[in-house]
C-alpha cells in the first residue's frame, strides 16, 4: 500500500504523476539508456549528469547482466526559510541490462563524458543454429 500512495503525492503535479506511471521501471530506477550494435560492439550509454563517475558510479556485471549503480547527493541551499522546491532526483539509482549470452567480462570496457556513461563490449558471434524443421504430429 505504500508504494501505491507515492504515486499520489500530493506535491506532484498530475501530469508528472501520468510520466510516472508509464514510464514505469526506467523512471523508477532514475537511470535512462540507450542500446546499440555497432559493428560487433554492444554500445550502453547511460545518462547519468551532474555524477562524479568516479565517487558516485559502479558497473559491474551481475548473473549475466550489466548493472549500472549511481549515486547523486543532494545539496541544499534554502534562501527563504518559509520555502523550498526541488525537482531534482537525489539518492541511489540501480540498472540492470541483459548481456548476449558468452559476453567475455574482461573485454567490457567503460567510458564516461559530459554526463554519458558509454560500456562497450564485444558481441560473440553466435555459433549456426540448425536449420528449422517441421515435426510432423502422429494421430493416435
Amino acid at each position: 500500500m505504500a508504494d501505491l500512495m507515492k504515486w499520489f503525492d500530493t506535491r506532484r503535479s498530475p501530469v508528472e504523476l501520468i510520466e510516472r506511471l508509464f514510464e514505469g521501471d526506467t523512471a523508477a530506477s532514475g537511470i535512462r539508456v540507450e542500446e546499440s550494435v555497432e559493428g560487433n560492439t554492444l554500445v550502453v550509454r547511460a545518462e547519468l549528469p551532474g555524477i562524479d563517475p568516479e565517487k558516485d558510479v559502479s558497473v559491474a556485471i551481475v548473473e549475466g547482466a550489466l548493472e549500472i549503480k549511481a549515486e547523486r547527493r543532494e545539496k541544499t541551499e534554502q534562501k527563504d526559510k518559509n520555502s523550498y522546491r526541488s525537482e531534482f532526483r537525489y539518492g541511489s539509482f540501480v540498472r540492470r541490462l541483459a548481456l548476449p549470452d558468452g559476453v567475455d567480462q574482461g573485454d567490457i570496457t567503460a567510458t564516461y563524458k559530459d554526463g554519458v556513461l558509454e560500456v562497450r563490449t564485444p558481441v560473440p558471434e553466435t555459433a549456426q543454429k540448425p536449420a528449422a524443421r517441421k515435426i510432423e504430429i502422429q494421430r493416435s
